[in-house]
């Protein structure tokens, strides 16, 4: 008798192992611009953050919260309606790791020199673990600025907010060891036009209100409070609605349905309903916009972090798998053109990593009454929100072409998981044109900001290119309130981020990659004209991988080089 035997077919050779068991935040620019905001102190956490999301573990997490997407729960067993989302444990996992580090709420409780660079830089490590999670997250450390336009809310919640525990469920706020907090504000109707809202406020004669109306659009919605745009007698006015009342009865807001969205798939979006929900007025009445401004910078400031660090990401995976894949009997890093694409691949990284890491010492030192710095953060927030986040579906999906076939496999990197997730941010809390628009206003409105920016670009005076682009910025932002004002502000949000990126990588990056930007994303066509020769070589006209002759490659591209276990 015999017996069949599976033959040998071939030796599987020449896989790229998966990226895991490395440090996330071993980032030179990253580290360099920390130190330089001020906020070096935080070194040792940013390692310890960096190692557990860099770790095989945590990546399992973060596979396992998006392929079990959270599910709601209108009723229980026998009837009754609950609205509750459930999520898989590996969320959870997440989370307590993101409150426990402080990313949430807790720098507005931390007195040390930075606190907010340094939250910064923890969130640019740890959503380069699971990016979903980041939401609720983010709109809880944004809550707080908003929450402090009523004291006594402010000194009831903020506690609970900035506390170092992460207390899921649905139970009395006040009863728990920590809160997280999400914000509806858009409807069907009128989406970023929020002064169209339906949603209606009535005096309940104690203090409170009683909101009835819909959003189509509620974050995070097992949260513990929310801030809601409604229509008061006085106005569109902010109020703050708890899910769980302090007698331990259910608000009247019910999840009617989840989203079923292209990406950020760990994290529940929902669209909700109020009948007669009970909320407390923030800020005064009427002035609903006003109020919620100060957590919209906040979170765009995260949709720039969050953007920043994908970049990141994708940049480490393709030049890492980019270093170990073998082509035509060498490394494809060795190949030039592969070379080419890393090398700019690195360079966009470090611009869009040290910008963001500078606006969030703005948001510091702003927090703390530093006008000139709020006037600067006014008008660099919204481009940079348009810029940097618009820029990262494109550079994540050249990413995962350096991958070839094996970057379209789901199972082969998180890179499919991030071109998903990439569109995100450029789309919430306010879409391009919402931002440039917004940064329109900021010039009209805000008369110091166009000063400072400038102010800061011209701290590279020694820079002859970024002193060209400073002349042509200078040519668009005298054209900022005419009649083609609006016609042009995309244009012009690019041209300030741009032009402040190669600002600050003048003076603090490596010359390499100053070179490497200042020739590649720089105009060099007359003032005033963002084109250059090349196309638009601050913008898409110009492929990755077409960088000129002359330039340090090897040095570039040892900066999105890491060591994994």
């Amino acid at each position: 008798m015999t017996h069949s035997r599976r033959h040998v077919t071939h030796q599987v050779l020449n896989q790229v192992p998966p990226l895991a068991g490395y440090d996330v935040a071993e980032d030179p620019a990253l580290l360099s611009a920390v130190r330089r905001e001020g906020a070096g102190w935080a070194e040792t956490e940013l390692h310890e953050l960096g190692a557990l999301a860099g770790a095989a573990v945590t990546q399992e997490h973060a596979r396992l919260a998006n392929v079990s997407k959270p599910v709601l729960r209108t009723h229980d067993s026998r009837g009754y309606r609950v609205d509750e989302v459930d999520f898989h444990p590996s969320w959870h996992q997440l989370m307590t790791t993101a409150v426990s580090h402080g990313l949430h709420a807790a720098p507005w409780a931390d007195s040390r020199p930075a606190a907010h660079v340094a939250r910064a830089a923890k969130f640019m490590v740890w959503t380069q673990a699971e990016a979903g999670h980041g939401c609720p997250i983010s709109m809880t450390y944004a809550c707080v600025p908003a929450l402090r336009h009523s004291p006594e809310l402010a000194a009831r919640y903020e506690p609970l907010l900035t506390s170092a525990s992460y207390d899921p469920g649905l139970r009395p706020p006040e009863g728990k060891a920590g809160l997280l907090a999400g914000m509806a504000m858009t409807e069907k109707q009128g989406g970023s036009d929020v002064r169209a809202n339906t949603t209606t406020a009535v005096p309940a004669g104690d203090g409170s209100y009683l909101l009835t109306g819909h959003k189509w659009f509620c974050s995070a919605p097992m949260s513990d409070l929310f801030l809601v745009l409604a229509q008061a007698p006085e106005g569109l006015t902010c109020f703050l609605l708890p899910r769980v009342l302090p007698d331990g009865s259910r608000n009247a807001m019910y999840l009617q349905r989840l989203k079923d969205k292209l990406g950020n798939s760990s994290n529940a979006s929902s669209e909700v309903e109020y009948d007669q929900a009970i909320a407390w007025p923030v800020g005064e009445p009427g002035r609903g916009v006003a109020t919620i401004l100060s957590m919209v910078s906040a979170t765009r400031l995260d949709c720039v972090l969050g953007s920043a660090a994908a970049i990141r990401q994708a940049t480490v995976i393709a030049s890492r798998y980019a270093g170990l894949r073998e082509s035509f009997g060498a490394p494809l890093l060795d190949h030039p053109a592969m070379t080419e694409v890393i090398a700019d691949l690195t360079v966009e990284s470090e611009a869009a990593t040290t910008l963001a890491i500078r606006l969030a010492g703005a948001a510091d030192r702003a927090a703390a009454g530093d006008a000139a710095e709020a006037a600067l953060l006014r008008v660099a927030l919204p481009a940079a929100k348009y810029w940097i986040c618009k820029r990262t579906p494109m550079i994540t999906a050249e990413a995962l072409e350096c991958l070839g076939g094996n970057g379209y496999v789901e199972d082969y990197s998180p890179l499919p998981r991030l071109l998903r997730d990439s569109p995100l941010n450029s789309i919430w809390e306010g879409s391009g044109n919402v931002a440039a628009l917004d940064l329109l206003r900021a010039l009209t409105r805000t008369p110091d900001c166009a000063e400072a920016l400038i102010a800061e670009i011209d701290l590279a005076h020694g820079d002859e290119r970024v002193m060209a682009a400073a002349a042509s910025l200078r040519a668009l932002l005298r054209r900022a309130q005419g009649p083609d004002a609006e016609r042009h502000a995309r244009r012009l949000a690019g041209q300030i981020a741009v032009t402040l990126q190669a600002s600050l990588l003048a003076r603090h990056a490596p010359a390499a990659i100053c070179d490497a930007f200042g020739s590649t994303r720089l105009h060099d066509g007359p003032p005033g004209d963002a084109v250059s020769s090349r196309g638009l070589s601050a913008g898409p006209g110009t492929p990755f991988g077409s960088l000129p002759d002359g330039l340090d490659l090897a040095a570039i591209v040892a900066r999105s080089a890491v060591t994994s276990g």
